[in-house]
Parts: structure tokens; C-alpha cells; sequence
């Protein structure tokens, strides 16, 4: 073949834009890939703040049942009074009693004033 033989062939357009479209097909696809394992990451990363999350919630709980069960003990009629008998404290005798008038039930005082507009409202 001689230089003026050679053959002349010219692009074909279709063929240009078959590997534009593939080349985009492609970074969307890598970009999809990317986004799946970005999620798929969060998704890990929240368990295990969700795994943490829970066990510090039961250990929140046994704390709080501890802590229920000294107040409860704390708390105990027995236990307050032995305190009271350690601090010299002992029980009132009858004639050491005195009702304050302005809260027995009666005809006077704070308890008859409420117990009167209570009756009121009711009417």
C-alpha cells in the first residue's frame, strides 16, 4: 500500500457517545457503591452506640435498684427508731399531747374553712 492507497476511516459519533453514556453509567454506579457503603458504615457505628447505650442503661438500673432498696432500709419505722432511742428521743406521753385547734376537724379553724369551701364548690 502506497501512501495515496491508505485507507481513510472516519469516527463513528454513535461510538463516542455509547462510551459517554458507559463512562457515566460507571460513576453512577461507583457513586451508588460509595453511598451503600457509607450507609452500611453508620448502620455499624450505630449498633454499637446502640449496644453501649443499652448496657448503660442496665447498669443504670441496677443502680437504681440498689439505691431503692437502701432508702427503703434507710427509711424502715425500726430503723428510725432505734436512731430516735440513740439520740435520747422517746415517745410522747398523753398528757404532752396537745391538738392544735386550727387543724382538727370542728367548726373553726384551717381544716373547717377548707372543708366549708370544699362543700361550697359541691353545691
Amino acid at each position: 500500500m502506497t501512501r495515496e492507497q491508505r485507507l481513510h476511516r472516519e469516527a463513528d459519533p454513535r461510538v463516542g457517545r455509547s462510551l459517554g453514556r458507559t463512562a457515566v453509567c460507571a460513576v453512577v454506579l461507583v457513586i451508588m457503591a460509595l453511598a451503600v457503603v457509607a450507609v452500611r458504615i453508620q448502620q455499624v457505628r450505630l449498633t454499637y452506640q446502640l449496644d453501649s447505650l443499652r448496657a448503660e442503661r442496665g447498669r443504670v438500673e441496677t443502680l437504681i435498684g440498689q439505691l431503692d432498696v437502701q432508702l427503703a432500709t434507710l427509711r424502715s419505722p425500726r430503723r428510725l427508731e432505734a436512731q430516735a432511742r440513740q439520740l435520747g428521743l422517746t415517745a410522747p406521753a398523753p398528757q404532752q399531747v396537745v391538738n392544735a385547734r386550727e387543724f382538727t376537724a370542728g367548726s373553726e379553724g384551717v381544716a373547717a374553712a377548707r372543708a366549708a369551701r370544699i362543700e361550697a364548690q359541691v353545691r
